[in-house]
C-alpha cells in the first residue's frame, strides 16, 4: 500500500450560536489535556477497501481555545488492529495524524479561514479522500430544506412556543439579510463573513475561564479539552438537526426542551346551545352589574343634590364667608392697632416725661422758694430781736440778699392784698394765701416750654388714621363684634383686653392735665371718659350679668392709667399748703375712689397706693413747711410789730395746712386724719402758740376758726358727753380761756367758748363750767342739743 501523504485542513474560526454555556473539559486517557471523541465504526478488515487508516474510524482530537476561545484540532486515525500489517514506508505503526487547526471566537460568532504554508504541501489527493470520508458520516442539506426550516423556526417564534436561548448576533456585512440576523444557526459564507482588527470586551463566562486560566497549566488544558467537547457536540447537533428522523442523544447537554402544543388533548364537544347558554349566562350577569351601578350613580347623584342643599342651607343660615371675612378683618385691625401703639408709645413717654419734669421743676421751685423765704425771714428777726436786747440806738447790718428776699417777700403780699381789695375780699388772713406767684419772666419761660410740649403731643397721632388713634372708633369696632357675635365676643374677654389697648390714647389726652389746678377739667368731661361710658351702656350683656366684663372697663382704665398719674401727682407735684391744689385733688381722687369703685378688688391696689402717697406727702408738709417761733409777750402784744405779724401768719399757714389735712374726710381713714390733724398739728404747734397768747378775742376767733375745720361726722353720735381723746388739750385750753375772760372785760366771750365745748361734745365739762360760774342764760344751749 502506498503511503498516504501527511495533510492538514484550514483553519476556521467557529462560534457556537445555540448559547454562551459553560465548556465542559474533558481529558483523553493518556494524553492530558487531549480527549478522543469517537465516531461510528466502520466496517471491514484493514485490507479490504484501502490502507488499515482509511478503513479505521478517525476520532477527533481538540484541543482547546486559549485565551479567547482559540486552538488547534488534530484529526487522527485509530490504532490499526492487533493483526493490521505494517505500513509500506516502514513505520512503526503509528497512527497517521492529521492536523486542522480551528480558532473559535465566542463572541462575534463568525468564522476566519486563514490557509497555512503547510497546507499549500498537501496532495490534492488526499484532500479528495477525506471529503469522501466526511460526505460518508454527514449528509448535507439542500438550500430548500434549509429555507423550510427556517420558515418552521419563524412560525415557532410567532406563536412564542419556544424557549428563548436569549443570544445576539452582530451582522458581519452592511447588505446581511433580516432573517440571517434572526438565525443564529446560520452561517454565512466564508466571503461574507468580516474579520475583527479588534478585540471585543470579554463575557463573564469568558472573564472567569480567563481566571481559571491563571491557576495551573493542567487546569488550563483540560479547561480547554472540555470547551472544545463542548464545541464540537454543538457542531454535530448543528449537522444533525437538519436530518429528518435523526435523534442523537446529548447526554451533556444543558438545553431545556422546547414546550410545543399537545394535539393529542382532546376538548368537550361544542354546539349552538352550549354557546347560547354561555353568551345568556353572560349577558345576565352583564345586566346585573349594570343594574348595581345604575343604582350607585343614582345614589350618587342624590347625595350631591343634598350636598349641594345643604352648603346652600349653611350659607344662608350662618354666612359662613362672611362670618370668616369680618374674624379675619377683625384680627388684621387689631394687629394694627398693636403695632401702632408700640411704635408711638415710645414718643407718648418722652412728652409725659418732659411734661411731668417741667411742672415738677415749677412745684421744686416754689418750695425751695418758700423755704428760703422762711428762713431768711426768720433769722432777720432773730437778729432783730438780738439787736434790740443789746442797744437800742444802733442800726442793723442786713447783707444783700437777705434784704433783697424781704424786700421780693412784701412785695408779692401787696400785690395779693391789693387784688384782694379789688375783689372786695376784706376778711382775709396774712399767712392763708398760696405763695405760688411767678415773675414775668419765668412765667413766660414756663408757657414757653409748655407750649412746646403740647405742641410736640398733637403731632404724636398725626400721620395716623382715626380708626387707630380715636378711642370713640375703636370702641365702635368692637361694639360691632359685640353686636353680631356676642358669644365670641365675651368667650374672648375683650373687656379685659380693651383697658390695655386704650392705655396709651388716654395717656396722650391727659397729657395736658393738671388735676393740681383750680379749673382742670373733670374726669367725666374727658372724651374718653364718655366714649367709655356710652360703650358700657350699650352693652348686650347687662342685663344677664351684674358682674359683665365691659362693666370693670371704666374701673379698670381709672385703675391701670388714671390713679397712677394722680400718684406722680401727689408724690412730686402736690403742695399740702395750697388750699386750691388740695381741693382740685380732692375732687377728682373723691370722684375716681368713690364713685367708681365698682369692683374693689381692680381698684383696691391703686387705690391704696394712692392713699399712701398722699398720706407720706402730708407727714413730710407738717415735718419741713409748719414753723411757728415763739417770742415774749412784749414782743407780741404790738400786733403791728414784726415779731407779732410773723407769728401771725405762720399761725395761720399752719391753721390752714390743718385744715387742708381735715378736707380728705371722708377718703382717708379716721384714724389717720386724727393722728396727722389732731396729733401731729394742732396738738404740736397750734396749742403752744395759743398758750403763748394773751386771751381776748382774738383767741376766740382762732377758737372757732379750728372748731370749725373739725369733721362733723366725728361728733354725730348724740350719745356722746365726752369729746375725743385728740381734742382733751383743746378743751382745756377753753376751759383755762373761759375762766380768764369770765374775770376779765371780755366775758361775752364766755359764750363763744361755751358754744365751742358744745360743738366738740365736750358736754360734761361745759356743763361743770356753767354750774361753777352760774351761768344759768346758756343751759339752753346744751338742752338743744
Amino acid at each position: 500500500m502506498a503511503h498516504r501523504p501527511k495533510r492538514t485542513f484550514r483553519q476556521r474560526r467557529a462560534d457556537s450560536s445555540d448559547s454562551d454555556s459553560a465548556e465542559e473539559p474533558s481529558v483523553e486517557p493518556g494524553a492530558p489535556g487531549e480527549q478522543a471523541v469517537p465516531g461510528p465504526a466502520e466496517e471491514g478488515s484493514p485490507h479490504e477497501g484501502g490502507s488499515a487508516e482509511a478503513a479505521a474510524e478517525r476520532p477527533l482530537r481538540v484541543r482547546g481555545p486559549r485565551g479567547r476561545g482559540r486552538g488547534l484540532v488534530w484529526a487522527t486515525s485509530r490504532r490499526a488492529a492487533p493483526g493490521a500489517a505494517p505500513r509500506a514506508d516502514g513505520g512503526s505503526g503509528a497512527p497517521e495524524c492529521r492536523t486542522v487547526d480551528l480558532s473559535t471566537d465566542e463572541e462575534d460568532g463568525t468564522y476566519d479561514a486563514s490557509e497555512t504554508k503547510d497546507d499549500q504541501s498537501s496532495s490534492s489527493d488526499s484532500s479528495s479522500s477525506l471529503e469522501e470520508e466526511f460526505s460518508s458520516i454527514v449528509n448535507i442539506p439542500d438550500a430548500a430544506f434549509i429555507q423550510a426550516a427556517r420558515r418552521k423556526r419563524e412560525l415557532a417564534r410567532a406563536q412564542e412556543d419556544y424557549i428563548s436561548l436569549d443570544v445576539k448576533h452582530i451582522s458581519t456585512i452592511a447588505d446581511t439579510k433580516k432573517d440571517s440576523d434572526e438565525d443564529p444557526e446560520s452561517e454565512p459564507d466564508d466571503h461574507e463573513r468580516r474579520i475583527p482588527f479588534t478585540l471585543k470586551p470579554q463575557t463573564l463566562r469568558q472573564r472567569m475561564a480567563e481566571e481559571t486560566t491563571t491557576g495551573n497549566e493542567t487546569s488550563e488544558e483540560s479547561q480547554e479539552d472540555e470547551n472544545q467537547d463542548i464545541w464540537e457536540q454543538q457542531q454535530m447537533r448543528k449537522a444533525v438537526k437538519i436530518i429528518k428522523g435523526r435523534n442523537i442523544d446529548l447526554s451533556h447537554s444543558e438545553f431545556q426542551t422546547v414546550k410545543k402544543f399537545d394535539t393529542s388533548i382532546s376538548f368537550p364537544p361544542v354546539n349552538f346551545e352550549i354557546i347560547k347558554k354561555q353568551l345568556n349566562s353572560r349577558l345576565t350577569l352583564l345586566q346585573d352589574t349594570h343594574r348595581s351601578h345604575q343604582r350607585e350613580y343614582e345614589k350618587y347623584v342624590e347625595d350631591v343634590k343634598s350636598s349641594k342643599n345643604a352648603i346652600q342651607n349653611l350659607e344662608n343660615s350662618s354666612n359662613q364667608a362672611l362670618n370668616f371675612k369680618f374674624y379675619k378683618s377683625m384680627k388684621i385691625y387689631v394687629d394694627n392697632l398693636i403695632d401702632c401703639l408700640n411704635e408711638k408709645i415710645i414718643n407718648i413717654q418722652e412728652i409725659e416725661s418732659s411734661m411731668h419734669a417741667l411742672l415738677l421743676k415749677q412745684a421744686m421751685t416754689f418750695m425751695k422758694r418758700r423755704q428760703d423765704e422762711l428762713k431768711h425771714e426768720s433769722t432777720y428777726l432773730q437778729q432783730l430781736s438780738r439787736k434790740a436786747e443789746t442797744s437800742t440806738n444802733g442800726s442793723l447790718a442786713i447783707d444783700e440778699k437777705t434784704q433783697w428776699i424781704l424786700e421780693e417777700i412784701e412785695s408779692r403780699r401787696a400785690q395779693r392784698r391789693q387784688a384782694r381789695a379789688l375783689s372786695g375780699n376784706c376778711d382775709h388772713q396774712e399767712g392763708t394765701s398760696s405763695d405760688d406767684e411767678l415773675s414775668s419772666t419765668d412765667m413766660a419761660d414756663f408757657q414757653k416750654s409748655q407750649d412746646d410740649i403740647l405742641q410736640d403731643h398733637k403731632k404724636i397721632f398725626e400721620d395716623v388714621h382715626d380708626d387707630f388713634c380715636n378711642i370713640q372708633n375703636i370702641l365702635l369696632k368692637f361694639q360691632q363684634w359685640r353686636e353680631k357675635f356676642p358669644d365670641s365676643y365675651y368667650e374672648a374677654f375683650i373687656g379685659l383686653c380693651i383697658p390695655k389697648l386704650l392705655n396709651p390714647l388716654i395717656r396722650v389726652q391727659l397729657i395736658d392735665w393738671n388735676p393740681l389746678k383750680f379749673d382742670s377739667i373733670g374726669l367725666k368731661q374727658m372724651p374718653w371718659f364718655t366714649s367709655i361710658a356710652k360703650f358700657i351702656d350699650n352693652s348686650m350683656e347687662d342685663s344677664k350679668k351684674e358682674d359683665s366684663s365691659d362693666k370693670k372697663i371704666l374701673s379698670s382704665v381709672i385703675n391701670k392709667t388714671i390713679i397712677p398719674r394722680l400718684t406722680d401727682f401727689v408724690e412730686f407735684i402736690w403742695d399740702p399748703l395750697s388750699t386750691s391744689q388740695t381741693t382740685s385733688l380732692i375732687a377728682h381722687c373723691r370722684m375716681i375712689l368713690e364713685e367708681h369703685s365698682t369692683c374693689e378688688n381692680e381698684v383696691s391696689k391703686g387705690k391704696q397706693d394712692l392713699l399712701k402717697s398722699i398720706v407720706s406727702r402730708m407727714k413730710k408738709a407738717i415735718e419741713d413747711d409748719v414753723y411757728i417761733p415763739l417770742y415774749p409777750k412784749s414782743a407780741v402784744e404790738n400786733k403791728t410789730s414784726p415779731y407779732s405779724k410773723f407769728q401771725e401768719r405762720q399761725f395761720w399757714s399752719a391753721l390752714k395746712l390743718f385744715r387742708n389735712i381735715l378736707f380728705w374726710n371722708g377718703l382717708l381713714p379716721d384714724d389717720t386724719l386724727k393722728e396727722l390733724g389732731l396729733g401731729k398739728l394742732l396738738n404740736r404747734y397750734l396749742i403752744i402758740v395759743l398758750l403763748n397768747a394773751v386771751p381776748g378775742p382774738d383767741i376766740v376767733k382762732k377758737c372757732n376758726q379750728i372748731a370749725a375745720y373739725l369733721p362733723e361726722k366725728w361728733f354725730e353720735n348724740s350719745a356722746m358727753r365726752t369729746s375725743i381723746s385728740q381734742l382733751e388739750n383743746f378743751i382745756q385750753f377753753l376751759l383755762q380761756s373761759a375762766h380768764k375772760l369770765s374775770r376779765s372785760e371780755f366775758r361775752d366771750e364766755v359764750k363763744e367758748i361755751i358754744l365751742i365745748l358744745v360743738k366738740i361734745r365736750a358736754l360734761n365739762q361745759a356743763e361743770s363750767f356753767i354750774e361753777e360760774y352760774h351761768l344759768d342764760h346758756l343751759k339752753p344751749v346744751i338742752n338743744q342739743l
